[in-house]
C-alpha cells in the first residue's frame, strides 16, 4: 500500500512537470523563481528581466547586477549558483508584498493625521501638486452612484 501512494505521487509530480513545460499557443510560460514569490521570465536579459520584480526598475537592475559583477544574459542561462547569489542580494531590498503592504501603511498613516497629502489621497485627487483643472481627469472624475430601482 505504501508502494501505491509514492508511486502515485511520482506520477502526478511528472504530471505536473510536463503541463508547466508544455507550450501554451506555441510558447512556454516559463519562470525562474528568484527568491519566495519572486520570478522572472526566463526568456529576457536581466536588465529586462528583474524590473518585472516590483520594486526594482531598470537603474536598481544595472546596479545590482554591477554589484555581483554579473554579465547581462539571458535568465535562462544562470546556473543555479548564480540564481542563489541573485536571490541573495534581493533579500537586501523590500520589494513585492513587502514594499506594497509599506506604502499602504504610509499612505493609509498620511490619511488617519488628516494632513493635506492624505486629505488628497482620500479624495482620489493627485497628492505632488500637479495641476487638475486640465489634467487628472480620471482622478476628479466622481463616481455616480447606481440610480435607485423604482418599484
Amino acid at each position: 500500500m505504501f508502494g501505491l501512494r509514492s508511486s502515485a505521487s511520482v506520477v502526478s509530480n511528472l504530471r505536473l512537470q510536463l503541463l508547466q513545460s508544455s507550450p501554451i499557443n506555441g510558447q512556454r510560460a516559463r519562470c525562474i523563481n528568484v527568491k519566495a514569490g519572486m520570478e522572472i521570465p526566463d526568456d529576457k536579459r536581466l536588465e529586462f528581466a528583474l524590473p518585472y520584480i516590483h520594486g526594482i526598475g531598470r537603474a536598481r537592475a544595472r546596479q545590482i547586477l554591477s554589484e555581483l559583477n554579473m554579465e547581462n544574459k539571458l535568465a535562462k542561462e544562470l546556473t543555479k549558483r548564480e540564481v542563489f547569489v541573485l536571490g541573495e542580494e534581493l533579500s537586501k531590498y523590500s520589494l513585492g508584498k513587502e514594499l506594497r503592504s509599506c506604502v499602504e501603511r504610509d499612505v493609509k498613516r498620511l490619511m488617519d493625521i488628516r494632513c493635506y497629502r492624505g486629505a488628497r489621497h482620500s479624495d482620489g485627487l493627485p497628492t505632488r501638486g500637479q495641476r487638475t483643472k486640465t489634467n487628472a481627469r480620471t482622478n476628479k472624475s466622481q463616481k455616480l452612484p447606481v440610480a435607485a430601482r423604482k418599484t
